[in-house]
């Protein structure tokens, strides 16, 4: 099937679901802005930021029962409901205990909104769309929340009409999912795989997929707040932000392609060192906004893949029996390092003030480039031929995510007809 069969069959999919990401990444900077705006503490923002993950994690945990006992129409209606409500609260009512608890809100709806989605498209897809399926739904996820930045410039952050504009962006994407004709799919429980089993499996997937967490949550949750500190204007970081993200686009390609030609561990070691160097790089230039937006592009495309690089790094030690389990269990572990970051860093930010922002992530990737070069020291590389193919993977990927992956399938098929 061509690609533009596979977008006129699945239309209503794609375009609810660009809808929810350009409203989530609207919201995101959205909220980093007037946090800013209200002189909310800075570790406060870090706690509101880093709810949004934790009630992520929770979504991807219980959606998943709520769709096998109501189904997926009903959880994508009360859960876009949810969703869309909650944004609304955040305009009304700017108290930063509040905002902590309703951002807990919102991230379990849009986790369990981007689960629902996620096994529509995973059901629709046969053996030989799947690898384009997935990757348009890349396309739109990442280019959604890029798009959702400009947004930022249509109405002033100080009033309500931004939340409004967001709350109608999410209760639209509803409309085309829910008329949608499509048969609901089945759908079964992602399981997990013990994190210490994990661990000992493959020590650096599992810290490299934790590591990237803390890095890009941290961007993703105080990026906008350390933009509005060193004096950016609203549309300056609309495009700060875009050029983050569409960095992470533009890089998929080309690293995974190096990370199947060669040892993905050294890979592992030149793209965090390769962030390191950048990460830096956005420190020093913190004052000239031009260059920033350069390097910061340069941040997003070096960081943001890592997490794929240690996924397929994890999946070239499982059995096929173990992938689906071990890699929840890997999508869990970048969860948790994303819900830890926000307040991480900006607890680290209160000693040391917003500008050295840049400062405490050169300092997350320059300690998992120290590891990933400690672990080459410890165990032989997996031979090439034994090297599953690299997948990039969202930004805020859940159980369902690598379920989408054409090599996933091909190992869930495989076991089924064993």
């Amino acid at each position: 099937m061509k690609t533009n069969q596979i977008l006129v069959s699945s239309w209503p999919l794609f375009f609810g679901f660009g809808l929810l990401m350009v409203g989530n990444g609207l919201q995101g900077t959205l909220l980093g802005i007037r946090a800013s705006m209200e002189e909310f503490d800075t570790m406060m923002i870090g706690l509101i930021m880093s709810m949004f993950y934790f009630g992520f994690l929770a979504g991807s945990y219980y959606a998943p029962k709520m769709v096998s006992s109501v189904g997926h129409i009903r959880v994508f209606t009360a859960l876009a409901s949810l969703a869309s409500g909650t944004v609304l609260l955040h305009g009304l009512y700017p108290d930063p205990w509040l905002w902590a608890i309703i951002r807990l809100f919102t991230g379990f709806a849009y986790a369990g909104l981007y689960i629902v989605v996620e096994s529509w498209l995973n059901n629709s897809a046969s053996n030989k769309t799947r690898g384009k399926m997935f990757a348009i739904y890349q396309i739109i996820t990442y280019g959604g929340m890029a798009f959702g930045q400009f947004f930022l410039n249509f109405a002033d952050p100080a009033q309500l009409d931004l939340f409004i504009i967001t709350s109608i962006l999410v209760s639209i994407a509803l409309i085309p999912i829910a008329l949608s004709s499509r048969p609901a799919p089945d759908f079964d429980e992602p399981e997990h795989l013990p994190i210490k089993k994990l661990f000992k499996i493959s020590p650096l997937g599992l810290i490299g997929c934790f590591a990237t967490g803390i890095g890009t949550g941290a961007v993703f949750g105080l990026g906008a707040v350390f933009a509005a500190d060193i004096g950016m204007s609203v549309k300056q970081i609309s495009v700060f932000m875009a050029f983050y993200i569409v960095g992470g686009i533009a890089s998929q390609i080309p690293i995974g392609y190096l990370s199947d030609k060669y040892d993905r561990r050294l890979v592992i070691v030149g793209v965090s060192l390769a962030s390191v160097l950048i990460s830096f790089v956005c420190f020093i230039m913190t004052n000239n906004f031009q260059v920033l937006n350069i390097t910061v592009f340069g941040l997003g495309a070096l960081s943001l893949p890592i997490y794929g690089l240690c996924l397929a790094h994890i999946t070239d030690h499982l059995q096929p029996k173990q992938f689906v389990a071990g890699c929840s269990s890997a999508i869990l572990a970048n969860g948790v390092g994303a819900a830890i970051g926000p307040l991480l860093i900006s607890v680290l930010l209160m000693f040391a003030g917003t500008d050295k922002f840049f400062l405490a992530i050169t300092a997350v990737f320059f300690c998992l480039f120290i590891y990933a070069i400690y672990r080459t020291q410890r165990r032989e590389a997996v031979p090439m031929d034994e090297q599953g193919e690299y997948a990039s993977m969202p930004m805020r990927p859940t159980p369902m995510s690598m379920s989408i992956t054409e090599e996933g399938h091909a190992i869930m098929q495989e076991m089924e007809d064993k």
